[in-house]
């Protein structure tokens, strides 16, 4: 034990001093108080060293730990892949699934406009599409009306394919999202029907005001994607929801000049597996400037996403930032839990990541195909 204070000469000689006689007693009770020395035990010691220790390695576990949700690598158990963890209850009561289907291929046609039409006398008018600038007067509204009929031909001659028709509510003057219009688009040429049903049509006339009554029950929409990273991502989650499992395989409907994007970037970002991942590419036929068109998705996408694989930093999240216009929220952490590892990663975000093109290394419900 440490040695024990020994009364100071200060404290007679204060209390001795004439000053101190005239203070009341309380006032001599509190002076001689503060004067007095505290007693130091080895187990005081020992006690501070403890809580320092403690505190050091609290703030130590502070600093070195997992970030916020955004940044953080949410990984789950493989074997719940097919449960439905994360799913509210509630949710699953009002979901029914056709038990008759057994779709494995997910083909996405990526939306790059909303049609705003009612008639098939609509679709190659301009003025029924909300368009941007730059895709006015360039044949693009062909390639539009392309990428649908290619992706409805394909779904229709595979009975294990669902066809989801992706895109967002990006539009400031639109009600609707770019998927909704796509479908319906759709649905208004009698484009999708069951080949194997006898379905009534409807006139052929140009001024037919409402689509076709069909059975084809194999098409739905993904209304929350804001790029092309995500038109798959989130169709991979849609088709999830729709069926209760992940596709086996995906084929992607989009421009030709895009297909490096989605192959070589895109695809590499999902770690989906190169052999049961196919791109068809349809472009404006004689579009004009058709080297500005290519040259525009080099310097505005390929480049963009070969130097930020996941579309979380500068550039293209003020993209997304500026086509959420209003605030949608997805509902894919809910609905696909295998996937929030894949949604929340952001490279460079996270703490030890430097490179914003480092690959997602959580597992993925697709791993086994690899």
């Amino acid at each position: 034990m440490l040695p024990l204070p020994t009364s100071s000469k200060r404290r007679y000689s204060l209390r001795n001093s004439q000053d101190f006689r005239h203070l009341s007693v309380q006032q001599r009770r509190s002076i001689q108080y503060l004067h007095t020395r505290s007693r130091l035990t080895n187990l005081g010691v020992l006690l501070l060293c403890l809580f320092t220790g403690i505190s050091f390695l609290t703030n130590l576990a502070f600093i070195f730990s997992e970030p916020s949700p955004r940044y953080n690598d949410l990984d789950f158990d493989i074997s719940t892949s097919n449960s439905a963890s994360g799913s509210p209850q509630s949710i699953l009561d009002t979901i029914t699934r056709d038990g008759s289907l057994n779709l494995s291929h997910l083909i996405i046609v990526p939306g790059h406009a909303v049609w705003t039409g009612m008639l098939r006398s609509d679709i190659f008018d301009e003025s029924k599409w909300i368009l941007e600038p730059y895709q006015k007067g360039r044949g693009r509204i062909a390639a539009f009306y392309g990428h649908i009929s290619r992706g409805v031909e394909l779904a229709l001659a595979d009975d294990t394919a669902l066809i989801v028709f992706s895109g967002g509510q990006t539009r400031s003057h639109s009600t609707t999202t770019e998927g909704e219009s796509y479908l319906r688009l759709a649905l208004t040429t009698d484009a999708l029907q069951n080949s194997n049903t006898t379905v009534s049509r409807l006139s052929n006339s140009q001024d037919a005001t409402t689509p076709s009554p069909t059975s084809f029950t194999r098409a739905t929409t993904e209304n929350y994607a804001l790029d092309s990273y995500q038109n798959i991502l989130f169709s991979i989650a849609r088709f999830h929801e729709f069926t209760g499992r992940y596709p086996d395989q995906i084929t992607v409907v989009g421009y030709e000049m895009k297909r490096r994007r989605f192959m070589d970037l895109h695809r590499r970002a999902l770690r989906f597996p190169e052999h049961r991942f196919h791109y068809v590419g349809i472009d404006p036929v004689g579009e004009e400037n058709s080297a500005a068109a290519e040259e525009g998705e080099f310097k505005n996408g390929f480049t963009p996403y070969s130097v930020d694989s996941y579309g979380c930093h500068d550039y293209l999240l003020s993209k997304r930032r500026q086509r959420n216009i209003f605030a949608r929220f997805h509902p894919y952490y809910t609905s696909s839990p295998e996937l929030r590892g894949l949604l929340n990663w952001c490279p460079s975000a996270v703490i030890g990541v430097d490179d914003a093109t480092t690959i997602y290394k959580g597992p993925l419900p697709w791993d086994i195909y690899h």
